[in-house]
């Protein structure tokens, strides 16, 4: 797969994680058709150089989501970030805020919400709506009286759907390791010391909602108990109980954006789960303009899935979004480096930006947005 700028941080990431967890990260569902096509989007779209303007100062400061961020890139939520580099959650929070960017705490981090509060970053807690409401509901409780002012509901999630990498190693399927799986784990001495460390890992942000007492029967459990009948109802009740920021997560259609607004969301996200539930599925570059068209000024738009490089990062604000999520390239940098190797990734991303920015001759984020496609070319 094409790692883009992250490419040295992955092969670095997959020699040093089991496989079990490698291919966890590197999965998509189905035939992965999907993760190959959020890429393949971008390859579709060129930024247009504009010579003799003056870029001697290039602006990357973002606001989205009632939050201001120094560049307008988010660490998306990720499930299990614990599991691969003893920094974990925390280690990418202090990177964020050392880089002046939010992030996403899973619903199933390895660290509590609270903990990862804690290093002060800017944070917005992933909530999946449970068959148990009031599980949500403690969830919220839990989110308020840690500082966190922002919530991003996942809804592409309904089931999940074969991802035929988990299915060969077992992960979520079995309720605790198997012998050919505690090889390939004792296989990785550096990954097995940084994880012992902290003595036996469990998904510290739902261990108390669960009588399962290791990382992948937590997991099942609970995944279990996600809401598959969740509706558009449900939505304005998580409304009425969330006085802070409100983002929907999964949104691929201009109808489904407009109801989110409707249901009072302050935020979407344009996402396809990183190809990780619906295969075959259009990129999210490809549904962006037409949601950004429908919904217009009414909310603030975030682009997930694919992103790899700078020109990438451009290329969707130019075509509607307010900023962009990263998933897989923070993860690699964590897995390879920890708290380091997050904000590397997030440097180099930064890096990309204001290249293309100042070749473009655009000067902010505000002027890539209004230049809109007159600063693309389509191949």
């Amino acid at each position: 797969m094409d790692d883009g700028a992250f490419a040295a941080a992955a092969r670095k990431a997959r020699r040093r994680l089991p496989r079990l967890f490698a291919d966890y990260i590197d999965g998509g569902a189905h035939g992965e058709r999907t993760m190959a096509r959020n890429r393949d989007s971008f390859a579709q779209w060129g930024v247009v150089p504009r010579a003799l303007r003056d870029v001697s100062a290039i602006n990357l400061t973002t606001c989205c989501f009632s939050r201001t961020w120094k560049l307008p890139v988010f660490l998306a939520p990720v499930g299990f970030a614990g599991m691969f580099h003893h920094h974990g959650e925390r280690g990418a929070a202090h990177a964020a805020g050392s880089r002046g960017v939010g992030m996403g705490i899973s619903t199933f981090s390895i660290a509590p919400m609270e903990t990862v509060a804690a290093t002060g970053a800017d944070v917005m807690a992933q909530i999946y709506v449970l068959r148990d409401r009031a599980l949500t509901c403690d969830m919220l409780a839990r989110a308020r009286a840690c500082g966190i002012t922002g919530i991003i509901l996942t809804v592409d999630t309904a089931i999940t759907p074969v991802r035929e990498r988990d299915v060969r190693n077992g992960f979520r399927h079995l309720s605790r390791p198997t012998l050919l799986q505690m090889a390939s784990l004792l296989n990785h001495p550096a990954w097995v010391a940084g994880l012992v460390r902290g003595g036996m890992p469990v998904v510290g942000n739902i261990d108390a909602y669960t009588t399962a007492r290791n990382v992948m029967g937590q997991a099942r459990d609970v995944a279990a108990r996600i809401d598959p009948t969740l509706g558009w109802d449900d939505l304005a009740w998580l409304r009425e109980n969330w006085q802070g920021t409100l983002v929907v997560k999964g949104v691929m259609t201009p109808g489904d954006a407009l109801r989110a607004v409707d249901a009072g969301a302050d935020g979407i996200v344009v996402s396809n789960h990183g190809g990780r539930q619906m295969d075959p599925s259009p990129a999210p570059l490809d549904v962006l303009p037409g949601i950004a068209a429908a919904v217009g000024d009414r909310i603030d738009i975030m682009l997930d899935s694919g992103i790899r490089r700078g020109g990438d990062v451009v290329t969707a604000l130019a075509l509607g979004a307010h900023a962009v999520s990263i998933g897989r390239p923070w993860v690699w940098g964590l897995a390879a480096g920890g708290a380091a190797g997050v904000a590397a990734a997030i440097d180099m991303l930064e890096r990309e930006i204001r290249d293309v920015m100042a070749l473009a001759g655009l000067c902010d984020i505000g002027s890539v947005r209004a230049a809109g496609r007159n600063a693309l070319w389509r191949f």
